[in-house]
């Protein structure tokens, strides 16, 4: 509602990207390209017309015909008619500098609608319009009875054969759009939708790309050439059955939209009534029955968590300071959500973006639940412990993916195993730890933790956590492999000062390594630094600051 005031939602009719499997639209954000084995079939038709196509089933839609003006070969072609075979419509071959003279033989033809440049063509020259693919991804043409895509077209190539108008075919590679979300082909239809204007703004959301700061930095070019490569304004309107209704219902005379008052959402609108009649006087109305794209709604996470519209508050939290999500949505997430705070607020969404990989299974491929290949977790924190699984996620360094190895979820559980034995032995040789220590060894270890220290918090400030977990670990195994076996004998003798250096440094550890370990390393705070008495009397000024 707040878009539409401003003049930036609208609704048309007009071509829309289509799955055919799901039956609803979809965005350019929920395209993915798949390389798929194909055919290009070269159609004679004429003795001087010859088209190359992966698309001959798309013959009966065919409106123009497309050469390149500065493509001596096929130039000349431009301004005469040729006849479609088969279908027989004439159609006008027009010159057009999109057409790529070294692909196939130079000559395209244009079709409603095959591809994007068929719909940049349609608009440009004003052509008509012949549809032929229903949204069950059936052809509707009688030539076809309602075959698929796919069946079709292996119609047409054997009876153009047949006719002798296949001079020849070529088996190719090439990328098609498909739905992310089933993988299906995407069709091309016309529909009414709603959609979200942002073409003219794109210098605008790159600015706000820049502003903010990515972690890791190169991530922000997925950004920016999505942005750079938006050629349709954001289709918001879906056909599914689960979804945030549009407040919109329209006039049953006229067709006007009514949209709801601000002051009655939420609405229901197969519910609810507009509170007013519309200008020609009616007061019959029905309800939208498209829902919002999922992306419309989640963008707002920001906002909505601020309390935006419900009181004042959110300006002391937004922006906000960070996003965390995966690299496969910056698309999708962190872009529209970077395209609402700057409509809504003018602002950017956030101050950071930190950007992880995925986890991977054994054979390499992202873990989805609609791939069956997720890797149970449960199974290995009954066995190992949920902060050994913990260990595994931080094992990959930022932006890149983290294959699932078991060995690693081994190696987080023998470092807690090893915390665990140190905690005990604390437990049972330090009851006095009250003296400062100037002995070399202690002063070494010491100097070695503020290394650590500086470190893991130089990492931790650009979100490097794999970092910061190398600076810790590696300290952790210097001080339990070396520092502890050389002051054991001190220990043993009851020397408070070195008691108090391993106690101090056995609690920073626990510190450092409470993100990437928080069940292990609080269970062994509570026992060493609150249930011990000894300890906790020297330390319990410390543990205000713990963690």
């Amino acid at each position: 509602m707040d878009l539409y005031k401003a003049g930036r939602i609208y609704r048309k009719e007009g071509p829309v990207l289509y799955c055919p499997k799901c039956r609803t639209t979809v965005s350019q954000m929920e395209l993915a390209d798949k390389i798929i084995e194909s055919k290009m079939v070269y159609i004679k038709f004429a003795e001087n017309v010859i088209i190359a196509t992966t698309r001959p089933e798309m013959l009966p839609a065919c409106v123009a015909i497309f050469v390149n003006p500065d493509d001596k070969a096929n130039s000349r072609l431009i301004g005469t008619e040729v006849e479609v075979p088969i279908f027989k419509q004439k159609v006008k071959i027009i010159g057009d500098s999109r057409v790529d003279p070294e692909k196939g033989s130079g000559v395209v033809m244009c079709c409603t609608f095959g591809d994007q440049t068929d719909i940049d063509w349609y608009k440009a020259y004003n052509l008509p319009l012949k549809l032929i693919i229903n949204e069950e991804g059936k052809i509707t043409h009688p030539y076809f009875a309602g075959m698929s895509v796919k069946e079709a077209r292996e119609k047409i190539i054997k009876d153009l054969e047949g006719m002798g108008l296949v001079v020849k075919e070529e088996k190719i590679e090439h990328a098609v759009n498909t739905h992310e979300r089933c993988g299906t082909e995407i069709e091309y239809t016309v529909k009414s939708q709603w959609f979200i204007r942002y073409l003219d703004i794109k210098d605008k959301l790159l600015e706000m790309g820049n502003a903010v700061k990515w972690y890791p930095e190169y991530m922000k070019a997925r950004y920016t050439n999505w942005v750079n490569g938006l050629q349709w304004d954001w289709c918001i309107s879906r056909q599914r059955y689960f979804g945030v209704y549009f407040p919109v219902w329209y006039c049953k005379k006229c067709g006007k939209p009514a949209i709801a008052r601000e002051e009655d959402l939420p609405v229901n609108p197969f519910v609810d009534k507009p509170k007013e009649k519309c200008e020609c006087g009616s007061d019959e109305f029905v309800p939208e029955t498209d829902v919002l794209d999922t992306w419309a709604t989640s963008s707002l996470t920001p906002l909505i968590n601020a309390r935006w519209g419900l009181d004042e508050k959110y300006r002391y939290i937004f922006p906000m300071s960070l996003r965390p999500q995966a690299h496969d949505i910056i698309t999708f997430w962190a872009f529209t959500t970077i395209v609402k705070s700057y409509l809504h607020m003018g602002s950017i969404p956030w101050h950071d973006i930190v950007i992880s990989g995925h986890g991977l299974d054994p054979n390499g491929r992202a873990m989805h639940k609609s791939l069956g290949n997720i890797i149970d977790p449960v199974k290995y924190f009954d066995k190992y412990g949920a902060d050994a699984v913990r260990y595994w996620a931080s094992s990959s360094s930022l932006g890149e993916d983290c294959a699932f190895q078991e060995k690693e979820i081994i190696a987080g559980s023998r470092l807690i195993n090893k915390m665990w034995n140190i905690a005990r032995f604390i437990e049972m040789n330090c009851s006095s730890v009250e003296e400062e220590s100037n002995n070399p060894i202690d002063r070494w270890i010491t100097y070695a933790l503020y290394e650590a220290i500086n470190k893991a918090t130089k990492e931790f400030d650009v979100y490097n956590y794999y970092q910061a977990r190398n600076a810790v670990e590696n300290f952790f195994w210097a001080f339990a492999n070396d520092y502890l076996e050389f002051i054991k004998y001190r220990v043993y003798g009851k020397d408070k000062s070195a008691c108090r250096t391993l106690v101090y440094t056995f609690l920073q550890v626990l510190k450092m390594f409470a993100p990437f370990m928080p069940f292990a390393t609080e269970k062994l705070y509570q026992e060493i630094f609150i249930g011990n008495k000894a300890i906790n009397k020297a330390f319990g000024e410390v543990r205000f600051r713990c963690i």
